[in-house]
């Protein structure tokens, strides 16, 4: 990779800019952020081209408002690659309980995957994936950009489970948001819209649209599926997984039919 400063000289005279130029933008900027590291010198631009003398944060803001280049990429450029965090995260632990950042920057960085489902998965039944994963592995995050499987649970539709068919057929790959566990009974204007619910049940799992009537939730299957509705104590008989945010699915059979 070219030398930052270097990278920076040729960029800003590409762009058909002078030091003053980036100076007088610089000023600005920092007059809006309201804050005098934003504001970048003719003397200090030149040290950071010429010296290979890293900016600040602030001053790496202004090249790149002014540029119109990324913040990230500058960042790692000089050697600061956000997403080696997570590498360090595996040895560096905190006693206290925090929370921990997952979002992968660049779509080389490796995330993790289920690769290997444990025996007793069964491809019949519906169930969360989280609960049954034998091996994790890595994968580039180009592949899955919006996945984060540390964070969101996963569900697979059972082959026999034709609750929502034709809508989410059996075999389907669903992504559960654990945070909406709130059953939303008005608001949508067609079923593509109607929030879908991930349900655990004493002998299993459901996925299905839901309503809520006293201490009773309803799961209703979608009406072409000829699935009869159910309903059951709640929350004592049936809790709310989370709702369906994303879902992969085949739209034709895996194999030619006769």
């Amino acid at each position: 990779m070219t030398i930052p400063g270097k990278y920076l000289k040729d960029l800003r005279e590409r762009l058909g800019l002078g030091v003053r130029d980036v100076q007088k933008a610089s000023a600005l900027i920092a007059a809006e952020e309201q804050n005098p590291e934003f504001y970048i010198s003719a003397a200090r631009l030149s040290q950071i081209e010429n010296e290979n003398s890293p900016p600040s944060v602030f001053k790496i803001f202004s090249i790149c408002a002014i540029y119109g280049i990324d913040f990230i990429d500058l960042l790692t450029r000089y050697g600061a690659n956000p997403d080696r965090i997570h590498h360090y995260r595996e040895y560096l632990k905190l006693d206290a309980t925090h929370p921990v950042a997952v979002e992968a920057h660049s779509l080389d960085t490796l995330v993790t995957l289920p690769v290997r489902m444990d025996p007793s998965f069964r491809w019949d039944t519906t169930q969360l994936l989280n609960r049954v994963v034998a091996l994790w592995g890595k994968v580039p995050a180009v592949l899955l950009q919006e996945v984060d499987p540390r964070r969101q649970m996963y569900g697979f539709i059972g082959l026999a489970d034709l609750t929502m068919y034709p809508l989410l057929r059996p075999g389907a790959l669903v992504m559960i948001d654990g945070q909406r566990r709130r059953v939303v009974q008005t608001g949508w204007t067609h079923e593509y819209e109607r929030p879908i619910y991930f349900i655990e049940l004493r002998d299993g799992y459901r996925c299905a649209w839901c309503q809520v009537d006293e201490a009773r939730l309803t799961l209703i299957p979608h009406p072409m599926s000829s699935v009869a509705a159910e309903s059951f104590r709640f929350p004592d008989d049936a809790e709310i997984v989370g709702q369906v945010v994303g879902v992969a699915m085949r739209i034709v059979p895996a194999k030619p039919q006769d």
